[in-house]
C-alpha cells in the first residue's frame, strides 16, 4: 500500500552557486558513503549528482510527510547506486515499515526526483 510519494526539482545553479559559496555545502546535504562517490566525480558531474540528492532527499522528506528540518535530515538518507547505476535508498527512516522507491532525472538546467513509499501492510 503506498503510505506517501513526493516529487522535488532543484535547478543545478543554485546548486553550483551553493557549492561555489561554501565548500562543505556537499557535506550538510551528502552522508560518507555518497559523499566519497560525489569525490570521483568532476565538473558538472559533481553539481548533477548533488542536485539529484537534493531532489531525492526533499521528495523522500514529503512522502514521509515532515520535510526536512526538526523530525528528518539529509543526513538520515542514504542513496546509492545499485549494480546497474540506478539509485536506491539505502538507509531510511522508513525502511522498517516498507520500501522506498526513487526516480532521478537531469537535464543541464536542473534534476528532478521523485519518490514514493510502500508500507508493507
Amino acid at each position: 500500500m503506498i503510505y506517501g510519494n513526493g516529487v522535488d526539482n532543484i535547478e543545478l545553479s543554485r546548486i553550483d552557486k551553493a557549492l561555489t559559496r561554501n565548500p562543505k555545502f556537499a557535506q550538510r546535504v551528502l552522508t560518507q558513503n555518497e559523499l566519497a562517490k560525489f569525490r570521483s566525480l568532476s565538473g558538472q558531474r559533481q553539481i548533477e549528482f548533488l542536485g539529484g540528492r537534493w531532489a531525492a532527499k526533499e521528495a523522500y522528506s514529503k512522502a514521509y510527510g515532515t520535510g526536512i528540518g526538526g523530525q528528518l535530515s539529509f543526513q538520515d538518507m542514504t542513496i546509492l547506486p545499485d549494480e546497474l547505476g540506478a539509485p536506491k535508498f539505502i538507509q531510511h527512516p522508513f525502511s522498517g515499515q516498507g520500501m522506498a522507491h526513487l526516480s532521478i532525472s537531469h537535464s543541464h538546467l536542473e534534476a528532478i526526483a521523485f519518490v514514493i513509499l510502500e508500507s508493507r501492510e
